[in-house]
Formats: C-alpha cells, structure tokens, sequence
C-alpha cells in the first residue's frame, strides 16, 4: 500500500489512495479533482522518498466531496470583577476530500 504526507493549509496530512480526509477549505467546488504537489513522503510496501523539503515530482490527487462548516465551538471571555464578558461562536470551513491517486 502506498502512503504519502502532504502539506495543505498549513498542515500535513498522510494518506492512502481512497482515504476521506477533512482540510482546511479550498477555492473548489464538489466534484472538482484537485492536486495537492507539496508532497513531503512518498511511503510504500519496498519504496521510500523523503524530500527536502518536498519530493520531486510526486503528486497527490483528490476529487472534492463536499464545502461545509465543522460544528460551533464556543469562545468566552471573562475578567473577574471587571463586569467584561464576551461570548463568541465560531464554525470552521472545510473542504471534504476523497484521495484518488498517488504519483511519483
């Protein structure tokens, strides 16, 4: 089985072909196929390449599932006996990704 560690979003990421991964929200649409060539490993059963910092023309391609918003998390801030409290929601955009193939 092939395995590679990408980079996206300002994280990494280590897949399979045919893996579901949630990242950080991309400028595509569902359906879409992206690829992702900030690869930094190329992993496999005989085969390793560890790039500095990335692997030369190796690829990572993906096929866009679905945009969304993760669940709300809340942000609140206080100070003790100042009377100052704030209370925020947030919901962070991701892009829904399904790995189709790894290059070298």
């Amino acid at each position: 089985m092939l395995h590679a560690i990408f980079e996206t979003g300002g994280k990494q990421y280590r897949v399979a072909e045919g893996d579901t991964i949630f990242i950080e929200k991309l400028q595509a649409e569902a359906g879409d196929k992206v690829t992702f060539d900030k690869v930094l490993a190329v992993i496999g059963d005989d085969t390793q390449s560890f790039g500095s910092p990335t692997v030369a023309g190796a690829t990572v391609s993906a096929e866009v599932l679905k945009n969304g918003k993760a669940k709300k998390i809340i942000v609140y801030k206080m100070k003790p006996k100042k009377n100052y409290r704030r209370k925020q929601g947030h919901r962070q955009p991701y892009t829904k990704v399904q790995i189709s193939a790894i290059s070298l």
